[in-house]
C-alpha cells in the first residue's frame, strides 16, 4: 500500500485551511489597527481623508468629524473616511508681507 497518498490528501486539505486561518487573523489585526487609529484621533490633528482631501479636525464625535480644509471652509465627514494622520504637519503661516503696486 502507498502511505504517501494519505499524506498528499492531508496536505490538500490542510493547505486551504492554513490559508484561510492566515487571512482571518490578518483581517482581525487590520481591524484592531483601524480601531486604535480611530480612537487616537483628537481635535487639532492634521489628517488626510481616503479621498485625498487634507484638513484639520475641528470637532469630533463618535460618528463624524468636522474638518477645516481651508481657512473658513469646514466640511463634516464620516469618521471612517479619515485615512491617516499627517505626522508632524505644521500649518503654513499666512503671508503677511504687504503688496507692492
Amino acid at each position: 500500500m502507498n502511505s504517501g497518498a494519505g499524506f498528499g490528501n492531508l496536505l490538500v486539505l490542510a493547505l486551504p485551511l492554513a490559508l484561510l486561518a492566515f487571512l482571518v487573523l490578518s483581517q482581525r489585526k487590520r481591524g484592531r489597527q483601524t480601531q486604535d487609529f480611530q480612537s487616537a484621533l483628537t481635535v487639532g490633528d492634521k489628517v488626510v481623508l481616503t479621498s485625498g482631501l487634507y484638513g484639520t479636525i475641528i470637532t469630533l464625535d463618535d460618528v463624524a468629524a468636522t474638518l477645516e480644509i481651508a481657512p473658513g471652509v469646514q466640511v463634516r465627514v464620516d469618521r471612517r473616511a479619515i485615512g491617516l494622520k499627517q505626522p508632524g504637519a505644521v500649518a503654513p503661516e499666512p503671508d503677511t508681507t504687504p503688496e507692492v503696486d
